[in-house]
Formats: C-alpha cells, sequence, structure tokens
C-alpha cells in the first residue's frame, strides 16, 4: 500500500503583524507598540488532487493563510510543507488573484504576461517554444491565441481572470491558491471561470487551496472545507457533512445567511453582536459573545480543535460535551 502524502501541510502556523504608529508618533504620544495575530495556530492538510476550502468572513485571516503558503508572508510560528510531484521534487505552487484588474501588469501585452514565469524558470529552450506554449494555454482557458498580442485593458474582468489562470499555469504547477478568484466577477461569469477551474483540476490533475467568503462557491468546488473565525479554525469537516449538519455555531450561523431556494420567506434570526477587532480579541472562545449557546467556560477557556461525528473537527466547548 503507498504512503499518503498530502500535497499541503500546515502545522500550527501563526501569522503576527506590527500595526504600530510610527516611531515619532509613538515616542511623543507615549503609545505602546501594537501587534495584530492574523492567523493563530492554524493547522490542515491538503489531498492531493482535492479542493480544499477556507472560507469565513472578511478579516477573519483566510487571505493571509494563502499567502503563508505562497510565500509572500514568513511565518511567526508553526511549519508549512508541501508533497512531492511525480519528477520526485517538491510540489510548485502558483496563486490566482482576486482582482485581476490590478493583478496583471497594464504595460505588458498579454504574451508577455504569461510568457514571463516561462523564460525565468526556463522551461522551454527556445523562444518559438516559449510562444507556442503561450497560445496553448490561451487556448486551454478559453481564449484565442491571437489574443497574445493584446493588452489587458483590451478584455473584461472575466478575460482577464483567464488570463491569470493562464499565467498561472504557465509554470506547470501541481497547487493553485485560490484568493476568492471569482469575488471580483458578476455572477455569469463567476460560473464560467469555475467551471473552467473544474474542468483543469480533471484535465491536469492539480490540487486547489481555495479561499472564499461565498459558500454557494465553495460548495461547487470542495471536497473540504474549513470555517474560520478571527485567525483560527473553528470547523473542519467534508463539504456535504458542513452543508448538511454543521456542529459549530459560527458555522451554523454562516449557513443561514445563503438564500433557500425551496423557502425564499424564512425568517433568519438576527445575530447579536458585531465580529470583535483582532486588536483586542475576547478571552477564551473568540465567538462566545455571539454565540447562542455560550457558556460561562466558553469565556476564559479557548476550545480545541477536536474531532466530531462522522469526518470533522470542532472547536466549541458545547459541541465537545455534548
Amino acid at each position: 500500500m503507498t504512503a499518503y502524502v498530502p500535497a499541503l501541510t500546515v502545522d500550527g502556523v501563526s501569522k503576527v503583524f506590527d500595526v504600530s504608529a510610527p516611531w515619532l508618533n509613538r515616542v511623543i504620544e507615549r503609545r505602546p507598540k501594537l501587534f495584530v495575530e492574523a492567523v493563530s495556530e492554524v493547522s490542515f492538510t491538503v489531498e492531493t488532487g482535492t479542493c480544499f476550502s477556507i472560507v469565513g468572513e472578511s478579516g477573519c485571516g483566510k487571505s493571509t493563510v494563502a499567502r503563508l503558503v505562497t510565500g509572500l508572508y514568513k511565518t511567526t510560528r508553526g511549519d508549512i510543507s508541501f508533497g512531492t510531484g511525480a519528477t520526485g521534487r517538491p510540489i510548485r505552487v502558483q496563486m490566482i488573484f482576486q482582482d485581476p484588474h490590478s493583478s496583471v501588469n497594464p504595460r505588458w501585452r498579454v504574451g508577455d504576461i504569461i510568457a514571463e514565469p516561462i523564460r525565468e524558470m526556463k522551461l522551454r529552450d527556445t523562444e518559438k517554444e516559449t510562444m507556442a506554449r503561450v497560445r496553448e494555454l490561451l487556448e486551454t482557458v478559453g481564449l484565442g491565441a491571437d489574443d497574445a498580442q493584446k493588452f489587458p485593458h483590451e478584455f473584461s474582468g472575466g478575460q482577464r481572470q483567464r488570463i491569470s489562470i493562464a499565467r498561472a499555469l504557465a509554470s506547470e504547477p501541481e497547487l493553485l491558491v485560490c484568493d476568492e478568484p471569482t469575488s471580483a466577477l458578476d455572477v455569469s461569469v463567476q460560473a464560467q471561470i469555475l467551471n473552467l477551474m473544474r474542468r483543469l483540476q480533471d484535465e491536469l490533475g492539480l490540487t486547489y487551496l481555495f479561499i472564499s467568503h461565498d459558500l454557494s462557491v465553495v460548495r461547487h468546488m470542495s471536497d473540504h472545507i474549513a470555517v474560520m473565525y478571527l485567525g483560527r479554525i473553528v470547523e473542519q469537516a467534508p463539504v456535504e457533512q458542513l452543508f448538511t449538519a454543521p456542529q459549530h455555531p459560527y458555522s451554523k450561523l454562516l449557513l443561514a445567511t445563503i438564500p433557500d431556494i425551496q423557502n425564499p420567506k424564512r425568517r433568519v434570526e438576527a445575530q447579536a453582536g458585531e465580529p470583535p477587532s483582532p486588536l483586542n480579541p475576547p478571552s477564551g472562545c473568540a465567538f462566545h459573545p455571539r454565540c447562542p449557546i455560550a457558556m460561562e467556560k466558553c469565556s476564559k477557556v479557548m476550545p480545541e480543535l477536536l474531532h466530531a461525528p462522522g469526518h470533522a473537527k470542532v472547536s466549541c466547548h458545547a459541541v465537545a460535551e455534548v
């Protein structure tokens, strides 16, 4: 039996940012340094060939995790490791960014944008082979080979995101980190991009780490989901288990916000409170000020991420006691 080697392992990763005022301001105003822990003790594994999604409200730390995995940020604590590809080397990682309007160079032609990683990594021997690969990638993502001569401003938002995907594929990665790749697009265009990503995953055997706040998108793409709240993972589960039997109160809150076609006029109880500031997080479980089932213990002790019924993990004292 072949040993299981995940494509990505994130083990106890934390990231702390210094958000202090400039030195002179702090001296004059006698203000201390300020630090925010954007990601705290996050651990998960991504199986090769699957899509692992991280969901949560804005500011919960999910995009920070994406940037830690791709090396754009350095971890404060913890380890990130990658599996090996078919050739025995560590797998290659690329990222698809959220905004297709700002993630491509407006002064470069599309062909040069896609060809840059091929040239830098010397993946083709000649310029002729490089441009042939560029044309092949454009056709793979649903654009024309002649589009290589155009500039980004000549394309719509959905087409620019296709260019971003082609650029990510140019370095022949095995793992794609997708930081809300459809949030800046119209709904109809979102569906086209998601279907393209699913097709590419099937054809190329890609592994996805998918970041999103849209649960309907996540359900369409994912095999496994992690729910984040204020820098911590509060629940992990296979996609259907999370949608049919969520365990954590915050997961239930997120699912309650999804429109229900069968019952469009259903009443949804408003959840008390606002997300707390990461500069001054609550003691114990960060969700306890908004939780309808909070106990006294919740405000004092941080719950661990423990195994729950099925294949889920949940960080909740109430669930653990039940």
